[in-house]
């Protein structure tokens, strides 16, 4: 049985579990990176866990990185990666002093690179480019006129305009007039597991308030609803940009705060800037990896 240090983190009330797995031994590294999906759900489970919206396990880097970030939703899935989650990460590793972490740093993920600059308490990340190509995202929306994969859909009996984006993982994007009237609970996990997404989709509406700032609510794959999507934040900006509802800078309001978001084109990188703040730490027993 072994005690393994924690700390918890949230960025904009989207919660994060953080494991430095670079101060364990070897073969602790080892069984981290095959990390049990059923120990994920427990850990981030609010009634008998810790509680969480998702696990983020940091590593030495493979490649060129300054770290590698491994991270899972609270289901036990790995996600490619994250906005709020890599924020939370850069803030713990600045609280814990590592040597390693300066003003600028590179992140490996899934998704791939993913370089990070801190100034204050703000911690901007470069997205990296908007992904519109349907296979890669993936989804079997085609492309619409606005070089973004679009369809329309039937959700009770209201059609919708259905926007796909990817930002190194899957986002449905749909527009409404008031979010207040959206029946997240019943439309969320309808199109998350979507049959249009293969790879299911993180889904967000977007309200409109004027063209310098947006509204958006989320139901996060693998997840359900959470307080800030901020890879979300970053694909509703993309789709409303290139549609003509809104400027390629725009705050965009989240229920647990706003993030600050630009694009220039869809071959440019997306920037988002926020916060990141720390909760609590403390240590786990587990008997097993």
């Amino acid at each position: 049985m072994e005690m393994i240090d924690f700390r918890k983190y949230q960025g904009l009330g989207n919660d994060f579990i953080v494991i430095d797995a670079r101060k364990y031994s070897a073969n602790t590294v080892s069984k981290f990176k095959r990390i049990d999906n059923k120990l994920i759900r427990k850990l981030c489970d609010r009634n008998f866990g810790i509680g969480a919206d998702g696990l983020i396990i940091a590593f030495d880097p493979i490649e060129n990185g300054d770290i590698l970030m491994k991270i899972y939703n609270s289901d036990g899935s790995e996600a490619e990666m994250c906005g709020n989650g890599i924020r939370c990460l850069i803030k713990c590793l600045m609280d814990s002093n590592d040597k390693q972490i300066n003003n600028n740093l590179v992140v490996e993920t899934k998704a791939g690179y993913i370089q990070a600059s801190i100034k204050d308490s703000q911690i901007t990340v470069n997205m990296g480019c908007p992904i519109t190509d349907p296979t890669k995202i993936p989804t079997l929306l085609q492309i619409g006129k606005h070089g973004i994969p679009h369809g329309k859909l039937t959700l009770g009996e209201k059609q919708i305009n259905l926007y796909s984006v990817g930002m190194g993982n899957p986002h449905a994007i749909i527009h409404v007039e008031d979010l207040t009237k959206v029946p997240l609970s019943t439309w969320g996990p309808l199109l998350e597991k979507h049959e249009l997404f293969p790879s299911n989709t993180n889904v967000h509406f977007v309200e409109v308030i004027n063209r310098e700032y947006l509204k958006m609510i989320v139901w996060e794959r693998g997840c359900g609803p959470t307080l800030a999507c901020g890879t979300g934040a970053c694909a509703s900006l993309v789709v409303t940009a290139f549609i003509g509802m809104c400027d390629y800078t725009t705050e965009v309001e989240l229920p647990g705060g706003s993030l600050h978001v630009s694009c220039k084109s869809l071959v440019s990188p997306v920037f988002m800037t926020g916060p990141a703040k720390f909760i609590f730490s403390g240590q786990i027993k587990i008997v097993s990896l």
